[in-house]
């Protein structure tokens, strides 16, 4: 099974730019689309009831052209659900929760903390919230795989520039320090499972040209509970694929 998910700033945007067709060739099983700026009426019909998947969309309650999320799976979930169940957060459009018979999983657009204090405090509220919601479902025995462009870079060796960032939203100790206690939930990193090296990048900042200069950051991450580790079968970053500031990532899994 292939998954993959991409944070595409903007789906009629990337769909002018050869979504649609990237996805034919890609060719997922489920397929996490972030930052869709988008409502469900405004995607294109090639997008919106895709051949051979079923397709689910979430977006702002109120905010037209800002975030959202939308889930493409060739298997029907067994339920899927809209938020994290509080209405702080979920108002946003930045979650997506499938049941599947062997996991669950989160396609989530995780909040920017860059545009003022009260934003990184509800960043850091909406990891707290994942964290409590994620934490029961393990409890519960439950499979899980969290995806999505999480907005935080967790090791110095997932970004260019770690010491000019050290300040900086995406790359505060208060945000890595949160992937940490995440992760000791019992989940992993699956493409630092793989790849241990620096220099893999997931997004870059399209103001200053970054991508040309290939100084980025990996915020883009597939989370996994270890239940599921033994079936993990590759992690990838597409970093070839143009269309966004961010690119494409994935995992395949034995199942």
């Amino acid at each position: 099974m292939k998954l993959v998910c991409w944070n595409v700033n903007g789906i009629r945007a990337a769909y002018k730019k050869g979504f649609a067709n990237w996805m034919r060739t890609e060719s997922p099983d489920i397929l996490c689309v972030q930052e869709t700026k988008a409502r469900p009426e405004q995607f294109p019909d090639e997008l919106r009831e895709p051949d051979g998947y079923h397709a689910y969309f979430c977006s702002p309650k109120e905010r037209a052209g800002y975030s959202g999320v939308a889930l493409y799976s060739r298997a029907e979930p067994n339920k899927v659900e809209y938020g994290l169940g509080s209405e702080r957060y979920d108002g946003e459009g930045r979650t997506i929760v499938a049941h599947y018979p062997d996991f669950v999983l989160f396609d989530i657009y995780f909040p920017n903390g860059k545009a003022s204090k009260e934003r990184l405090a509800f960043k850091m509220d909406f990891y707290e919230q994942l964290s409590k919601v994620t934490d029961r479902l393990l409890r519960d025995g439950k499979n899980v795989i969290v995806c999505g462009d999480v907005n935080t870079a967790h090791r110095e060796i997932d970004l260019a520039r770690p010491k000019e960032n050290e300040k900086v939203s995406g790359f505060l100790p208060e945000e890595r320090a949160w992937i940490d206690r995440f992760l000791s939930l019992g989940l992993i990193d699956t493409y630092r499972n793989f790849d241990p090296s620096p220099g893999k990048y997931t997004w870059w900042d399209m103001k200053t040209k970054a991508r040309e200069r290939d100084v980025g950051w990996r915020i883009d991450y597939f989370y996994i509970s270890k239940g599921l580790q033994p079936r993990l079968r590759a992690a990838f970053i597409r970093s070839d694929v143009l269309g966004s500031d961010h690119c494409p990532i994935g995992i395949e899994l034995d199942l």
